[in-house]
């Protein structure tokens, strides 16, 4: 009788978590379908905040401190505007009526209005290079990397409600878990990943990467399946993604993508993830269903893919050169490179909008 009791056990925690726990983040809004938690991301599927705010590209130039806001139906900037210095991501807030530009040397937060495409007063805000929010609203978090600090503030207002120091370098991206209950961040310059709780704004748990070469591992950007099983976290130093089940903190395993992988972006459809190569000047596709890379989008000549966003409809890709100082376009249903914009200097985390979906939980556009 033991030995059955003991092999159920072993059968029952061996079973993945599921996608939603019994109990989510108090406020969050629910999950529609727990298998897809990108359900209301789909093709044009827009909330009625944004239904009538017109479709513009900001690209935030880092060395030239300013926007540059595109039109990307003619492919043409229609304005650019100066900001504090070091505009580093086009942020979406909570409840998708502002874009927050993070000026992270100039220790500021511009706001954008969606409607007008035109910027607001800045509010002071030390060392914001990356912005989210928690799936309920309650709080932005600054991601202050220089400052080794996760800084929880009002989501409006952005008061400081409380300041989490970090037990390492480099924060910069992250992403929930399907019930919003934790999130796990990354840390570029340690090669660490931290797992956080949400309600409690308290680190649990730092891992570290494997070490693949003599380089120390640089994870950037992070994102949960559509069937919260899996975090994928980018990795530059080891030229791919790590696969991280959800319920197994600390367990990696390695899919290469190519080199200085970096951003990542889930398709309208949900089936497959977008991995920039900021390095070799490609984007690789991933298919969720068997982790498998299925194709591979080469820029002509090479070129520098950041961070970005994919079109309302699902069609486009966006993303900024770091180092060319252009934007690229791609085209998602004939799977190749589309075209380039040129922009100001050292273009990063642009921002495509309005895009699908409830809520955002911030960096250059998850929404839920």
């Amino acid at each position: 009788m033991k030995k059955v009791l003991a092999l159920i056990a072993i059968v029952i925690f061996s079973i993945p978590t599921m996608a939603v726990a019994a109990t989510s983040l108090v406020g969050m809004p629910p999950v529609t379908n727990p298998s897809n938690i990108y359900a209301a991301d789909t093709p044009n599927n827009l909330s009625p905040v944004v239904a009538a705010f017109p479709e513009r590209v900001y690209v935030p130039n880092h060395t030239s401190n300013t926007v540059s806001e595109i039109d990307p139906k003619t492919f043409k900037i229609i304005r650019t505007f100066k900001v504090p210095p070091g505009p580093q991501h086009v942020v979406p807030s909570w409840d998708l009526k502002t874009l927050w530009v993070n000026d992270n040397a100039g220790n500021y937060l511009t706001p954008i209005d969606p409607k007008s495409g035109l910027p607001g007063k800045s509010i002071y805000v030390h060392d914001p290079y990356n912005l989210y929010f928690t799936p309920n609203g309650k709080y932005a978090i600054v991601m202050a990397e220089a400052d080794k600090e996760m800084v929880f503030r009002d989501p409006h207002s952005m008061a400081i409600k409380k300041i989490v120091s970090v037990p390492c370098a480099g924060l910069n991206h992250a992403d929930w878990s399907a019930d919003g209950t934790f999130f796990v961040a990354s840390c570029e310059f340690s090669g660490q990943i931290l797992l956080v709780d949400t309600a409690k704004m308290k680190v649990l748990r730092v891992a570290r990467l494997p070490h693949t070469y003599t380089k120390i591992p640089m994870p950037q950007d992070v994102k949960i399946s559509p069937d919260g099983s899996t975090f994928y976290i980018a990795d530059m130093m080891s030229n791919g993604i790590w696969a991280m089940p959800a319920n197994n903190f600390g367990s990696f395993s390695l899919i290469k993508t190519g080199v200085e992988a970096h951003g990542m972006y889930v398709t309208r459809d949900s089936k497959d993830l977008l991995i920039t190569n900021r390095g070799e000047g490609s984007v690789s596709v991933l298919r969720f269903s068997d982790k498998k890379i299925i194709a591979k989008w080469k820029i002509p000549g090479g070129g520098s893919p950041d961070m970005g966003g994919i079109s309302a409809d699902g069609t486009q890709f966006w993303v900024s050169g770091r180092y060319n100082n252009v934007v690229y376009i791609f085209d998602i249903t004939h799977g190749k490179f589309l075209r380039k914009i040129k922009v100001g200097k050292e273009p990063h985390g642009l921002a495509i909008y309005p895009q699908p979906g409830r809520y955002s939980l911030g960096h250059t556009g998850v929404f839920r």
